[in-house]
């Protein structure tokens, strides 16, 4: 874990102690990364509930409770299917905050509409509506997904400060 990862996941870890907070995380492309990444900090059962790694369109359907219509009408990377995602990490746990992340990591499956490293992130709050958003990374498929980490953690601590 490099030094930038260790020390998001102190930060965190202490801003959830604060905030009284539990996170879930719900992950496509990262397969786990950000969990990982938040589970690095000795302690972390005191701040992180659970994760979802939800690789097929199936299993967000099945362990999140995306819908069917969204996957078919906006695709499985999209700001609406990582709404989805954020909102069905907190229904199935007891965190108080969620993260998602959906994405294109590559090296293949991108389109002129959604290019290699095209990720969609959401994060949400006990009671609150998700709040989603795009960005798009280059590099290979470990830097699109390290990004994307670094960039899932970085927003879920924004909010938390924001608690």
């Amino acid at each position: 874990m490099d030094a930038d990862l260790v020390e998001l996941s102190q930060t965190l870890g202490s801003a959830c102690l604060q905030h009284r907070l539990l996170i879930a995380t719900a992950e496509s492309c990262t397969g786990g990364w950000a969990a990982q990444a938040i589970t690095h900090t000795a302690g972390s059962s005191a701040w992180f509930e659970r994760g979802f790694v939800t690789y097929a369109n199936e299993a967000k359907v099945d362990m999140l409770g995306v819908r069917q219509e969204t996957l078919a009408g906006f695709g499985a990377v999209s700001p609406e299917t990582a709404a989805e995602m954020a909102s069905g990490a907190l229904k199935n746990s007891r965190a108080l905050i969620s993260l998602a992340i959906t994405g294109i990591a590559g090296p293949t499956g991108g389109s002129p509409g959604k290019p290699v490293g095209t990720v969609c992130f959401a994060w949400c709050r006990a009671g609150a509506v998700a709040e989603a958003e795009v960005q798009v990374f280059s590099g290979d498929r470990e830097a699109i997904r390290r990004q994307a980490v670094v960039h899932a953690l970085r927003g879920l601590l924004l909010r938390i400060d924001a608690y």
